[in-house]
């Protein structure tokens, strides 16, 4: 403290710097290390860069291994994470015990001196002893300001090391676990294990020392109020033993409303998540409103549960806070009823003691809740910790990726062996089976291309699951050899750039990038990009097409380099052009053909050129065989198509010069100025605004702040006034003895004590309710202005950091906001109390007090600036470690076949040790304050001490007052010590939780969507009547910066009229339907639909008026009832006619009815069922515009022709527009438009352009080999 309170910040090195200043004892013991941060914090926002450097034994990695082995050591009998946190820190935790021992013991010293003191005050000595004694008070205050900041330094280092030895336990062990064992758990319940269960179970640290030492110190202050009024104290201790199991009662009730809250969370955090995935879909749906209102009743669920516990928790507040003013009344009541009479020390040194057991009594009840939180959190851990792994039990061979395919031809004739495998999807923790494959034999040469072919549903990508570990093996062995890449059906995409999405951890290597770049058909569309390969890939892929998104998937796969390639229904997103040079020349070039290719596919280009053709039904092998073979057999006629190989081969020709521009050797060109389309989460700067505070008042309810401050303020008051009646009563005993005199005094003490019981009453239940009233009025606030955000938001925000406001934020809001402004609120009050009785009592400390609020408000100037910014960088370091794992989850199955756990392992490691950084900075930052607050504490109590001592001597002029009051003075200053410091600590602690209030609030104000601004329409017009659909014009940018996706395009589709579109990937195909819906705003032109401009349409309407079947299917978990008919508007005759015509009439009834519930649908149905469902949902809503974004991708050719059918038979009268890839989708359409380059090129009757050799549509159709 004697050093400059700011310094340069240049004159500090970051990072190794940091670390060096924890060797030396003193700079430990004083928390000098932390002056850089401080220092650089006070004049600049903090980076990443100014944080302490973690000590290496906190490193995640090793706090993994420690925590991993422990857990291994368990494996054979039943393990407990309990037991491994005990066994990997145990005895680190026993020595912290220690010191805490050590440190409660010296608290009790303080009470002792104190009742020495006053009573030297008493005799009126004149010796030296009051010196000593009063010097003695502040030695004892410093000494345990070092041992408590120590302690708490050191426990928080054991509980950041936990915290993230289970938070990369977690994430191992969902990159190890199978899909079929993920199916147990829900992805709300997954997401919730990481983002509460973790901070519950690291609690535990707090928890288990403070269950034996809050009943030590409340022990040995009983013993030490024996020692002053005898007996008498057993009254006090009656009221906590009746209290007692009250409180075992109340914890008992908080303990179940805590696992119903943890349940609803899990659903509702799991829906949210589906939501932010899926907002696309729903805004084209015009469905926001209902998923709103759904998420609004699940967490009205949640927060009533949440309402549970939090009245019993202000019960349990109650009955502690008004223990001690019970407890002293009781004592002093009965000590003078059996006839003693109090005086100064007696009373005074009981109050210390009473002051003692406020912070033990007060704890306990949330120590307890804290317990049992940590314990359910525990028990859900080890349980999904405790499932069988990847592999277990399992007949594949564990083949590195380092084996070679020469060493694999030697070793093995075939690349994967089934035999008599029955697979099953386990779902319900087991009760319920779900067969995938069912008693499947089948051998698939090395280096040969396979085509899994049949029906939708049939089994395709179970088969692949198979081969890949991921489905529940009930019999038989499934054995592959070799390395292994898989692409899923939908495309696995993670946020970052183009490149690192296809290396993904490898080494890059320029010139295979460049050539698998060119075989993918991805040079072109990278050539376009100003940003080259390093354009930044918003969240799951959203700003890309479904097309680019699938070629970067396998473009990815090739590049690994496997021995078998896994590949699921690749070609179906992109356009027959494009298709046809992928098949030429990745799946049939150099870089695969002598690898095994297993594809499902429905393509009869790749069916042709298939070395072994495979059909699948109901999860069995149908046949098999070449394609000599099939094209004889009579299972051919289930997949139409021709294979005119000539004007394949040409059309093929034309299109390698179309598609092959060179790329650099070096990779694609970047531009570094490019703007990201993913920007850094913003921090806001500077201490959190005012207007923060008074919007979550608002949200409280001004009249209920108004109610919690007057009862907080009245609650201190009696609290005051009960202890100065006390000091008038000792000063008065000597002259006052008789018995109805005492009587009286102890009449008005009991109504100070009722005053100050019902007072702490209205102030907790105010405080829950007012906590309880913002934490659901911020939620609902906060999910009607995310879903009424436009879809450019979404794709600019990863999700995880949308759902980081939602599960961590707002559990921060619930929780522990509301806690920590009680305390701050209580602590105000209290340092109030003490700072105007110490200025009453003694007028000396005026003198004292300027000097010491100087220092004080200089230290948490200093302190909160950099406290802030630390808060801030701790939420944004913890939004990566969501988005990370959620993509994680969505890509596991990817991970494991390309063996790429390794760097995702080490990627997830450097976030967290981020993470653990900032908080490591953080805590340390906060103990530097708390050490040099008490220290000041502590030189407040030898002032006061040493006044009284002087005042004593009658040396100076001024009275110090009696020694009741004086003894009223020395009991108060004892406890300003750890106040100072509690409250300022509680008031850096409110700001830092005001920062999550602050980030909910941020996304308050995200740009919305005019949903209501325009003119609504009226149920009665039925517009749109007649399906007129006119473009005048059109130009689409969906930034400013990029290049437009639609470049003055006019078009008319009259009404009833089915048009499709076509055109290679990133041709502007779906950009169509994003400005026919409104997704994003067309900068120049105009859209009519029968003669109504769309502008002039409120948003919501416009797109509840049209149907639309998306590109990727989406069911919601709920029943198939719900799915197919959300509003409830036709009847049960009229969906099943639906079903039967989309083919799916069968399925649906083998798999319960309409009032299925959907939990995990892809359970249940495939990709291409699901498709099937989503297409009959557009066909029950018989609007006059339908729009179909490529429905019959992932379907086979029989099931697109009934598809096809049941279009034109369900769709008479309504306009059909279809972004197709499959040419043969449009033929019987009454035209085609051919995009190019956000240009419509071409348009016509599709029949009439074939007949055209020369046509743009006639050379797509001979590509696709109809």
């Amino acid at each position: 403290m004697d050093e400059p309170l700011l310094r340069d910040p240049e004159s500090f090195t970051t990072n190794g710097s940091h670390n060096s200043s924890y060797h030396g004892f003193i700079c430990l013991l004083t928390f000098k290390f932390v002056d850089p941060v401080l220092s650089i914090g006070a004049v600049r926002q903090l980076e990443f860069r100014d944080l302490l450097e973690l000590p290496s034994q906190m490193e995640s990695s090793v706090c993994y291994s420690r925590l991993c082995n422990y857990w291994e050591s368990q494996i054979d009998t039943h393990p407990s994470l309990f037991k491994s946190i005990c066994k990997a820190y145990g005895w680190e935790y026993v020595k912290l015990g220690l010191l805490k021992l050590l440190n409660d013991s010296i608290g009790f010293v303080g009470p002792l001196l104190l009742n020495k003191l006053i009573r030297f005050l008493q005799q009126g000595s004149h010796g030296l002893d009051g010196f000593i004694f009063a010097m003695g008070l502040g030695c004892v205050s410093v000494l345990k300001s070092f041992l408590d900041t120590q302690y708490t330094y050191h426990l928080s280092k054991l509980k950041l090391k936990l915290r993230s030895g289970i938070m990369v336990t977690i994430y191992q062990k969902c990159l190890s676990i199978t899909l079929a064992e993920r199916k147990r758990f829900s992805e709300g319940e997954i997401q919730t294990y990481m983002s509460v269960d973790v901070d519950r179970v690291v609690n535990l640290c707090n928890s288990v020392h403070d269950m034996w030492s809050l009943p030590l110190q409340i022990s040995i202050a009983l013993y030490m109020l024996y020692t002053q009024v005898r007996f008498a104290f057993i009254a006090g201790v009656a009221i906590i033993i009746l209290l007692i199991p009250v409180n075992k009662w109340i914890s008992n009730l908080i303990a179940n409303a805590t696992k119903e809250m943890m349940k609803q969370k899990d659903g509702r955090i799991g829906r949210t998540a589906e939501l932010l995935t899926h907002i696309r879909t729903l805004k084209m749906y015009g469905w926001e409103l209902l998923f709103t209102n759904l998420l609004m009743k699940l967490r009205s669920s949640e927060v009533k549960h949440l309402s549970t516990r939090k009245y019993l928790d202000a019960w349990c507040v109650f009955f502690w806070a008004a223990t001690p003013t019970l407890f002293s009344l009781c004592t002093f009541g009965l000590f003078i009823l059996t006839g003693n009479q109090l005086d100064a020390a007696t009373v005074f040194t009981c109050l210390a003691l009473f002051n003692i057991l406020i912070s033990p009594l007060n704890s306990f009840p949330w120590v307890i809740n804290g317990l049992i939180d940590a314990f359910i959190s525990t028990k859900r851990l080890s349980m999904f910790m405790g499932f069988s792994e990847h592999g277990s039990g399992m007949g594949n061979e564990d083949s590195n990726a380092s084996i070679s395919t020469q060493l694999l031809s030697e070793c093995y004739e075939n690349a994967v062996e089934i035999h008599g495998a029955c697979c099953s999807w386990s779902i319900d923790g087991g009760k319920e089976e779900i067969v995938a494959l069912d008693n499947v034999t089948l051998g698939i040469p090395k280096g040969s291309l396979v085509a899994i072919i049949g029906e939708v549903g049939c089994g395709k990508s179970s088969l692949l699951n198979a081969i890949l570990g991921e489905t529940l093996i009930t019999d038989g062995s499934v054995i592959s050899h070799g390395s292994k890449a898989y692409v899923p059906q939908v495309p696995w995409i993670l946020s970052g750039t183009i490149r690192s999405n296809i290396v993904l951890g490898k080494t890059y290597d320029a010139q295979r990038y460049s050539t698998v770049l060119r075989v993918c058909a991805l040079d072109v569309d990278i050539s376009q990009l100003v940003a080259g390969d390093m354009t930044c890939v918003a969240e799951k892929g959203s700003n890309l097409s479904g097309g680019q998104k699938s070629r970067i998937a396998l473009a990815r796969a090739i590049y690994h380099g496997c021995d078998i390639f896994l590949l699921d229904d690749v070609l179906s997103a992109v356009d027959a052009h494009v298709a046809s040079w992928i098949l030429d020349n990745a799946i049939l070039g150099p870089l695969m053909n002598q690898q095994t290719r297993i594809l499902c596919t429905h393509s009869p280009q790749v069916i042709s050129a298939a070395d072994m053709i495979v059909i699948m039904d109901k999860g069995h092998v149908k046949w098999m065989g070449n394609s000599r073979e099939f094209s004889k057999s009579s299972v051919h006629s289930s997949v139409e198509g021709r294979d005119d190989s000539a004007e394949i081969d040409s059309s093929r020709a034309a299109l390698r010069v179309e598609l092959s521009p060179s790329l650099e050797k070096d990779g694609v060109h970047v531009n570094e100025s490019e703007k990201e389309t993913i920007e850094e989460e913003q921090r806001v700067k500077g201490r959190v605004e005012i207007s923060v505070y008074k919007k979550y008042s608002g949200f409280c309810g001004w009249f209920i702040t108004v109610i919690i401050c007057i009862s907080a303020i009245a609650m201190q008051a009696t609290r005051n006034g009960n202890d100065l009646w006390l000091s008038y009563w000792v000063d008065s005993v000597d002259s006052e003895r008789e018995m109805n005199s005492t009587l009286s005094y102890l009449d008005i003490l009991s109504a100070f004590c009722l005053m100050n019981s019902m007072l702490t009453l209205i102030r907790a239940f105010s405080f829950a309710y007012g906590g309880l009233r913002a934490a659901a009025m911020m939620h609902d606030r906060l999910i009607v202005k995310i879903v009424g955000a436009p879809v450019s938001f979404f794709d600019e925000t990863p999700g995880g950091r949308i759902l980081n406001r939602f599960s961590s934020d707002l559990y921060t809001i619930d929780d522990s906001l509301p806690f920590i402004l009680n305390i701050l609120l209580a602590n105000s009050v209290g340092l109030l109390g003490i700072v105007a009785v110490l200025i009453y009592v003694q007028v000396t400390f005026l003198i004292a007090l300027l000097p010491f609020w100087f220092l004080y408000s200089k230290l948490q100037f200093y302190y909160r600036s950099t406290s802030r910014e630390l808060r801030r960088l701790d939420s944004v370091s913890r939004s990566p470690i969501y988005t990370s794992f959620t993509e994680t989850l969505d890509g596991s199955s990817t991970i494991r076949a390309l063996e790429s756990q390794d760097y995702f392992s080490a990627k997830f490691d450097e976030q967290v040790a981020l993470y653990s950084k900032t908080s490591f900075s953080e805590m340390s930052a906060s103990l530097w304050l708390s050490l040099r607050l008490q220290l000041l504490g502590a030189s407040i109590v030898s002032f006061v001490a040493v006044m009284a001592v002087v005042g004593s001597r009658g040396n100076i002029p001024v009275s110090l007052g009696t020694p009741g009051l004086v003894g009223l003075a020395l009991s108060y200053a004892a406890p300003i010590v750890s106040l100072l410091g509690s409250f300022l600590t509680s008031f850096a602690e409110t700001e830092k939780e005001m920062v999550s209030v602050e980030r909910v609030m941020q996304y308050m104000n995200v740009p919305q969507e005019e949903l209501h601004k325009k003119k609504s329409v009226e149920s009665g017009t039925g517009w749109p009547s007649e399906g007129h659909i006119e473009f005048r014009n059109v130009t689409l940018r969906y930034k400013p910066s990029l290049p437009a996706a639609l470049r003055d395009i006019t078009f008319s589709i009259k009404g009833g009229n089915q048009v499709g579109v076509i055109g290679r990937t990133g041709a502007g195909k779906s950009s169509i339907l994003n400005a026919l819906f409104r997704l994003a705003p067309i900068s120049e032109g105009l859209i009519l639909v029968d003669g109504t401009n769309i502008a002039d349409i409120s948003l919501r309407d416009l797109r509840m008026h049209f149907a639309v079947v998306p590109q990727t299917p989406f069911l919601f978990e709920g029943s198939l009832r719900e799915n197919l008919d959300p509003f409830l508007t036709n009847d049960d005759a009229s969906i099943w006619n639906i079903l039967k015509k989309c083919h799916m009439e069968t399925k649906v009834a083998s798999v319960g009815g309409l009032d299925i519930i959907l939990k995990d649908p892809g359970t249940l149905f495939s990709i291409g069922q699901r498709q099937l469902i989503c297409l009959a949902r557009a066909l029950l809503k018989s609007s006059k515009v339908l729009c179909l974004d490529e429905c019959s991708a992932n379907v086979d050719t029989e099931t697109a022709t009934i598809l096809q059918n049941a279009i034109s038979s369900e769709c008479m009268g309504v306009t059909v527009i279809t972004i197709a890839h499959r040419i043969s989708t449009i033929l019987k359409m009454d035209e085609v438009f051919i995009l190019s380059g956000g240009c419509l090129v071409e348009q016509g009757n599709p029949q009439i352009l074939l007949q055209d050799e020369y046509s743009i549509f006639s050379s797509f159709a001979k590509a696709s080999s109809m």
